[in-house]
């Protein structure tokens, strides 16, 4: 069973950065999942086996995802950060590719997740 311990999370003044960690014990397909409270989770990004990558819309040219396979961390580099995107955010993880489509209409797919690092950005 995937293991994935998140980092990184914070407070913030809008417009700074954060970078979340996720230690995990090795991937397939990984990705970020957010949750405000009172709203619906919310896919954000996701990184497959092969490298490529998907992104929510709403943090399209802010945040990045990434993957160091030597030191099997995950990462959210989170710029330009908006009051908006005050969250838990959740590393996540499945060994078969789950379509970005599902993703980011759903909020979910993923079989293995962390417990969650807050971040919280102030106006």
């Amino acid at each position: 069973q995937a293991q994935l311990v998140e980092s990184g999370g914070g407070s913030v003044q809008a417009g700074g950065s954060l970078r979340l960690s996720c230690a995990h014990s090795g991937y397939l397909y990984m990705g970020w999942i957010r949750q405000a409270p009172g709203k619906d989770q919310e896919g954000v990004a996701a990184i497959d086996a092969d490298g490529s990558t998907n992104y929510a819309e709403s943090v399209k040219g802010r945040f990045t995802i990434s993957q160091d396979n030597v030191k099997e961390i995950l990462y959210l580099q989170m710029d330009s950060l908006k009051p908006e995107d005050t969250a838990t955010y959740y590393c996540v993880d499945e060994s078969d590719p789950i379509p970005w489509a599902v993703v980011a209409a759903t909020g979910g797919g993923y079989k293995f997740w962390g417990k969650g690092t807050q971040v919280t950005v102030s106006s």
